[in-house]
């Protein structure tokens, strides 16, 4: 059976605040924040919340300086963690085909689930149903053709709703709207377009796309073009999402951490340690999920709030601390001395390790004539058994003392 628009996004409405107060009735009609505080940024905030202009990813500061009376809540992944699995675990009584994207978001392909639940929007309803009844929060789902157009639709859908944008009628629901709202394209990109007089998703899709790609790079270009005429993803991969940082989602084929420091920091000694600790919290992770990976990312955020990464593929694939914090080190010092001659306060440092595969076995890694093996594998096996046996606290790197 064809079915013209098989892909759901279903989006949980303020998933960290409507879960941490779900038992709580006394703060359901008051504004709730999770995360924020002195140093942090929002992780969600609850609808009263957002009537007063505060957002997810706002710092913490501005959000108290919004409302000062809300209710502040630290996020609490021991509760938050099993609520996003048994809802995925819902998605996939209907089909399973469910892409995970984050604690609280998944794609869903349902052209094999029509014959039995109906068509796309009764399956979105009965989604919607099912995770009122079953979890007791609310989800907004959006339907269409592409995820990009999906993810579109279920913004629009929010609160506790259901939309559906049907490819024939994309150009002229869609070309109006400010070229910011398309999945994908972030600040940067958009201000960078409108720079260029490219103000709406109509005024980027009059441009054809060799043109484009020569205003704003090849790979841009294709992908702003795909974007724009709703054409981009069709097919979905089924897989789950991590927990790294802050609770964000994280694809299946990475994993990372993150860490807003305490007071911003210039010193670069420190900001090296702060990576090693993260790095040797993700590469440990990656071994124990039997993965190895070939792309490095460190994220470093700047006291005024700019946010910078940087990527570096290795030779052959690793799950060896000491080598991805090499490489770590050396696009930290790289985006480090960016900001010179002076150099800038950092308020977050990040790591990821990407493009994960399984470990299958026979793998391993063919030293080259001459070299020597440095120990680091055996060392990092080594820590991870104490840490199995005794905790995270039993063996520490004397730099992290």
């Amino acid at each position: 059976m064809t079915v013209a628009c098989p892909i759901l996004h279903v989006d949980m409405d303020a998933f960290y605040a409507s879960v941490m107060i779900r038992d709580r009735p006394e703060l359901q009609h008051v504004p709730v924040v999770v995360g924020g505080g002195h140093r942090g940024v929002v992780l969600s905030a609850n609808y009263p919340a957002r009537g007063y202009g505060i957002r997810s990813g706002m710092p913490g500061a501005e959000a108290a300086r919004l409302c000062p009376d809300a209710v502040t809540m630290a996020p609490d992944f021991g509760l938050l963690t099993p609520v996003s699995k048994a809802i995925m675990e819902t998605f996939r009584t209907i089909t399973p085909v469910v892409e995970v994207t984050s604690l609280d978001e998944a794609f869903l392909d349902v052209r094999g689930a029509v014959r039995l639940f109906g068509p796309p929007e009764a399956i979105a309803e009965r989604l919607r149903s099912r995770v009122r009844a079953e979890h007791g929060i609310t989800c907004s789902v959006g339907i269409a053709a592409s995820v990009s157009v999906a993810k579109l639709a279920s913004r629009q859908a929010k609160p506790d709703g259901v939309r559906v944008i049907r490819p024939e009628r994309f150009v002229a629901e869609v070309h109006p709207l400010d070229i910011g709202v398309l999945y994908g394209v972030g600040e940067a990109t958009r201000q960078r377009l409108q720079r260029l007089g490219l103000i709406t998703v109509g005024d980027v899709a009059a441009i054809p796309v060799d043109l484009l790609r020569r205003m704003v790079g090849r790979h841009l270009g294709g992908r702003l073009h795909a974007l724009v005429w709703g054409t981009d993803r069709t097919e979905l991969v089924a897989g789950g999402a991590g927990v790294f940082g802050f609770g964000e989602g994280e694809p299946e084929g990475s994993m990372g951490a993150q860490h807003t420091l305490a007071v911003d920091i210039r010193d670069r000694v420190a900001l090296r340690r702060e990576l090693l600790r993260l790095t040797a919290r993700v590469v440990a992770r990656v071994r124990g999920a039997r993965r190895t990976g070939r792309t490095v990312t460190v994220t470093v955020r700047y006291s005024d709030f700019t946010t910078v990464q940087r990527s570096r593929t290795l030779p052959e694939r690793t799950d060896v601390t000491q080598e991805v914090y090499a490489v770590a080190v050396a696009l930290l010092d790289g985006l480090l001395d960016a900001r010179r001659p002076r150099p800038a306060a950092v308020r977050l440092v990040g790591v990821r390790v990407e493009g994960l595969r399984h470990v299958r076995s026979g793998d391993g890694r063919q030293l080259a004539l001459g070299d020597r093996d440095p120990g680091w594998i055996d060392a990092d096996r080594a820590v991870d058994r104490a840490v199995d046996r005794f905790g995270h606290a039993a063996v520490r790197r004397a730099s992290l003392l």
